[in-house]
């Protein structure tokens, strides 16, 4: 590549970085820089000691935005305790059906969008943008007074989580350490399998509205809770701003921790990145892109193929079509056994 390419390709680059801005600013209660030193001597021992701890930092982070899988987890269980109760309304067996799976129909629209509104607006304005439709969704079916607005309120639903499924993970592995990767990393499916887990939970002693509000309430605790932790460094790397990039790297990292070796590693992670030529479709034949990608799709289809997403959805409806005998709510408990075998399965994926 010749010199002027590479200064055409930089000034493209730079153009595109413009455009790109974070859509929250977390404030400049984390710019502490020179200033944590003088800081820390106001603040109590323990206080301080939590500030300056790395890993309490991270799981924190990630303990909020986890509460974007159990808006996940919770919306796939939702279908299952309330199929019998939302009758109400008058829906038939397909009308129901239909309510259930306008969840996906918007989880892919929103899973289309995620990679771009991730991009352009970052980690956590995604989130953001996620967790409104979720709540108006919610609030559309709790007070809903016929089908439309169950439909609406799924339609929604779905669109928020399709964008939660793709951000929650980059973010996690953006912000994670490469000792705490791992572990973190699980959190993502641990969540979602413990908001299946509190639909069917919750299913049990409240009526299909009230269930409904409560499903508000992981993304109502988000929209605070992203205000209060930093975005992620390497999207910030990649606009330029590298002040604000070092300085949510701190915040992650512990404020008494050095960080000039991992800035380094970003940077040049980043620089490379952005020298990476645009893979074009007739490049997919070659076996080093095919395969790979064949793998990994295929792995996503068979997975949805085995059905354990109609199990999760229907899962009250199943149980009884199977045994007439059983108790009216013990279609739900095997249900939350269900839950419970996946929770423990991912943490021990963990």
């Amino acid at each position: 590549m010749s010199f002027r390419e590479e200064s055409s390709g930089g000034e493209e680059g730079s153009t595109a970085n413009s455009l790109r801005k974070p859509f929250l600013h977390t404030g400049s209660w984390y710019r502490m820089g020179s200033r944590q030193g003088s800081l820390m001597d106001k603040l109590g021992a323990s206080s301080a000691q939590v500030l300056r701890d790395s890993s309490v930092s991270v799981v924190l982070c990630t303990l909020i935005v986890a509460l974007g899988p159990i808006q996940f987890g919770f919306t796939s269980g939702y279908s299952s305790p309330t199929q019998q109760d939302i009758s109400d309304l008058g829906l038939s067996l397909s009308e129901f059906s239909f309510f259930g799976s306008l969840s996906n129909v918007g989880a892919m629209i929103g899973a289309i969008a995620s990679g771009q509104i991730a991009e352009y607006i970052g980690r956590k304005g995604s989130l953001m943008i996620a967790a409104i439709p979720n709540i108006i969704g919610w609030l559309a079916i709790s007070f809903a007074k016929d089908s439309s607005f169950l439909y609406m309120g799924r339609l929604l639903e779905g669109f928020g989580v399709g964008v939660i499924s793709y951000t929650v993970p980059v973010y996690i592995a953006e912000i994670a350490p490469q000792n705490m990767r791992g572990a973190l990393g699980s959190v993502n499916q641990l969540s979602v399998t413990i908001g299946i887990m509190l639909a069917y939970l919750l299913g049990l002693f409240v009526q299909w509205r009230v269930l409904a509000v409560l499903g508000m309430l992981p993304c109502t605790i988000l929209i605070p809770g992203l205000f209060f932790i930093p975005e992620s460094p390497r999207w910030l790397a990649k606009l330029g701003l590298m002040d604000d990039f070092e300085t949510s790297l701190q915040v992650l990292r512990g404020f008494d921790t050095d960080i000039s070796f991992e800035v380094n590693e970003i940077k040049r992670s980043v620089a490379s990145t952005n020298r990476r030529t645009t893979i074009s479709l007739s490049e997919l034949k070659r076996r080093r892109y095919w395969f790979p990608l064949l793998i990994g799709i295929g792995l996503l289809v068979l997975q949805n193929l085995s059905g354990i997403n109609a199990i999760l959805f229907y899962a009250s409806t199943i149980f009884k079509a199977a045994d007439k005998f059983l108790n009216s709510h013990y279609h739900i408990v095997v249900g939350m056994e269900i839950g419970l075998e996946r929770i423990s399965y991912a943490a021990e994926s963990s």
